[in-house]
């Protein structure tokens, strides 16, 4: 029996939602390092370089190992690679404008609830009142977290305009992730093969942000540390592909609204981050908040 069929023989068990449960964990952490890796340095040419190391990495496995897509599933591709060229664009641009801690938790927070109410009407999904609740208190955790820390950028005298752009694609950044996570998880339940999803999704970021990174490098008048710019394009890419490699396969053995609701605790791993890589400070205020999510993602799993 291969990965394959195993992963086919725990859809819809109890075994299958445990292992949903883990990699919705492991995809939050390694999301709040993907968006630390993203934002050192500049965002457009760090997703640039990330995009070329999966995509480079994932062209054989795609045009030569995986089964190739079925005819329903290339159109479904076709939706994904929009959608993920416009998130990517999205994100890069409130990292542009933004403090990591105040652009993550909005973009992150306005999520869970959309993708909850997508999965009730796109896959028959039913949420008991537990985990509506915990939905609630982790998108309410989150986006508290997101207006103490606006508080304080205001408190600091950072420029309005530069907030204002902020806090547009940071919402917009989170329209986006729940449109994305519900056609991923229709893709990869429509392939056969979920690796032929995936190989397919890691090889058509080769086409998005890579384009915008090359325009924007052009015009730059002080070069780059090309070797930098490399190392962060690999490390990115690595972390990316458990993250959204991760997410993926678990709302193909779970439910949707579950898992995206505790890939949401990711904020708990970008606010340590916060913290110790980019030296900001944590308030009693935040910890509650924090603590808020934590209890949120309990709730959504009893």
């Amino acid at each position: 029996m291969d990965i394959v069929d195993i992963i086919k023989s725990v859809e819809g068990t109890e075994t299958g939602a445990l292992v949903a449960l883990v990699l919705a964990l492991l995809s939050a952490m390694a999301h709040a390092l993907f968006g630390a890796v993203l934002k050192s340095g500049d965002p457009i040419l760090n997703r640039g370089a990330i995009n070329v190391c999966y995509g480079l990495a994932a062209a054989p496995l795609a045009l030569f190992v995986a089964p190739w897509p079925s005819d329903a599933l290339w159109p479904i591709l076709f939706l994904v690679y929009v959608v993920h060229f416009a998130y990517e664009w999205f994100q890069v641009k409130s990292f542009e404008h933004g403090a990591f801690v105040l652009v993550y938790p909005i973009g992150r927070g306005s999520g869970p609830l959309l993708i909850a109410l997508a999965a009730i009407f796109v896959f028959n999904e039913k949420l008991y009142w537990n985990q509506w609740f915990g939905i609630l208190m982790i998108s309410s955790g989150i986006l508290g977290l997101a207006q103490v820390n606006l508080k304080s950028a205001l408190l600091k005298g950072e420029n309005m305009r530069g907030l204002h752009l902020a806090l547009g694609f940071a919402l917009g950044t989170g329209f986006l992730i729940a449109v994305y996570t519900t056609i991923d998880a229709y893709g990869i339940r429509l392939a056969d093969n979920p690796f032929t999803f995936l190989a397919w999704f890691f090889f058509m970021g080769l086409f998005s942000s890579p384009i915008i990174a090359i325009l924007k490098y052009r015009r730059l008048e002080v070069p780059v540390d090309k070797v930098a710019l490399f190392a962060r394009g690999l490390l990115g890419a690595i972390i990316a592909v458990i993250s959204f490699g991760s997410v993926m396969l678990a709302t193909r053995l779970g439910q949707v609204a579950t898992v995206a609701a505790l890939r949401e605790t990711s904020i708990i791993f970008a606010t340590a981050l916060g913290v110790f890589v980019f030296k900001e400070q944590v308030t009693a205020s935040r910890l509650l908040l924090i603590g808020l999510i934590a209890a949120g993602a309990v709730m959504v799993e009893i």
